[in-house]
């Protein structure tokens, strides 16, 4: 067998088939906080539909835990895209051993592979948009083990240049583990980025892997690590391509709304916006590109998380009505996003509608992150849990969340 197949069969991964895990989904204070403001009922019961926080007759309290369980398979990546992972094998390992003997000695790593690599991934990414994450996660898996090898094998400059494409697919795959619900895979993969990125010498690999790191911080709740790694990928800000600057800067945004800190949320993102236009159109392979109304659904999350219902809710009802059909797994998130925000302003049947349509999507994709806000709508309408509405929440959510969630707490 030659050397190059060989690499192939040991780089496959397998996953844990363990079972199931479970995933803690934080409540942001911001939002808690607003919910015990719900006005109480005359009656004392849930308050009345259509009834804003902070109106007269408050002081209704219910119990909300810091953190709400949903369930996700494990095992993901096996029996996932079986056909596309042959059919990658052989054209991988087609390109694995032209490059490897090409010149005509073992050992020697063609520089074209990078550029070979990097054609891959931009397919990815629109296969991701179309199929979902579990429909490639097993050949974006495999390629990330090839590049590794590929990385050491090579001399420079081929090694640089594998480099950074390597922590590019590291970063990619991070995000494809997260959207099946593994953030401990997503985790090693963010490691893998950052060390391919020193590798590869380059100041904007490093600035991405450091902002992709503090994404994962973002979804734990350490808002002082956010910070703090963003604002590490913004030394020497000028010397960085607009679109890294862009994506440094909505990150750090998230780790101030963490904080409560609604001016330096608008401040990074006005900075931004204001940088977009700068941003090369060529480039689709960029978040900001690759995302619909990027910085303003950065804005309406960051508002959503601060507690700033009203102001969330008016953003989400420009972005979401004009998302292209690409962006439909997205549009599931964002609903959820946009029905905690509506509870949060006392309109549970707009909310429980936004639910259902991020809940189809959710069975449709098989999004964990959809599944991780649809698990926040759950608790933001606990108010009418024993309503006919929050009955018909239940039903909606059924196919997607544990039924832990919609039990009482406290």
């Amino acid at each position: 067998m030659p050397p190059a197949d060989t690499l192939l069969i040991n780089s496959t991964r397998r996953a844990d088939q363990s079972g199931s895990a479970k995933i803690d989904v934080p409540v942001a204070p911001a939002v808690r906080k607003a919910l015990t403001r719900m006005p109480r009922r005359p009656d004392g019961g849930a308050p009345t539909r259509g009834v804003r926080p902070g109106t007269e007759g408050g002081g209704y309290r219910f119990s909300l835990p810091s953190s709400a369980s949903l369930d996700v398979g494990g095992g993901i990546i096996d029996g996932v895209n079986g056909f596309g992972r042959r059919r990658f094998n052989i054209l991988a390992g087609s390109a694995v051993v032209a490059g490897s003997v090409g010149t005509g000695r073992a050992g020697v790593v063609d520089p074209a592979l990078a550029s070979y690599f990097s054609d891959q991934l931009d397919g990815h990414l629109h296969a991701d948009m179309g199929f979902g994450s579990q429909a490639i996660l097993g050949a974006v898996t495999s390629q990330c083990e090839i590049i590794v090898h590929l990385v050491d094998a090579a001399d420079s400059p081929a090694r640089q240049r594998l480099a950074k494409v390597g922590s590019s697919f590291y970063a990619f795959a991070a995000w494809l583990w997260l959207d099946a619900g593994d953030p401990v895979a997503a985790l090693r993969c963010h490691d893998q980025a950052l060390d391919l990125a020193h590798r590869s010498g380059e100041r904007d690999a490093v600035a991405c892997a450091l902002v992709d790191r503090a994404m994962a911080f973002t979804d734990a709740g350490r808002a002082k690590a956010v910070v703090d790694l963003c604002q590490a990928a913004l030394l020497d800000a000028r010397s960085l391509t607009p679109e890294v600057q862009v994506f440094a800067l909505q990150q750090q945004a998230h780790g101030a709304s963490l904080l409560g800190d609604r001016r330096q949320v608008d401040v990074l993102l006005d900075r931004a916006a204001r940088l977009l236009d700068r941003v090369d159109v060529e480039v689709w392979g960029t978040a900001c590109r690759r995302t619909h109304g990027y910085v303003e659904v950065q804005r309406a999350t960051c508002y959503g998380r601060l507690g700033l219902a009203y102001e969330a809710d008016r953003v989400w009802q420009q972005i979401i009505p004009v998302a292209p059909a690409t962006a439909r797994r997205d549009v599931g998130v964002w609903s959820a996003r946009h029905a905690t925000a509506v509870a949060m302003l006392g309109e549970p049947d707009r909310a429980v509608e936004l639910a259902r349509r991020a809940a189809d999507i959710a069975v449709e994709t098989g999004s964990a992150r959809a599944r991780r806000e649809l698990a926040v709508v759950a608790e933001a309408m606990a108010p009418w849990r024993a309503d006919p509405v929050g009955e018909e929440l239940t039903a909606v959510l059924a196919p997607v969340i544990n039924e832990e969630v919609g039990r009482d707490h406290g």
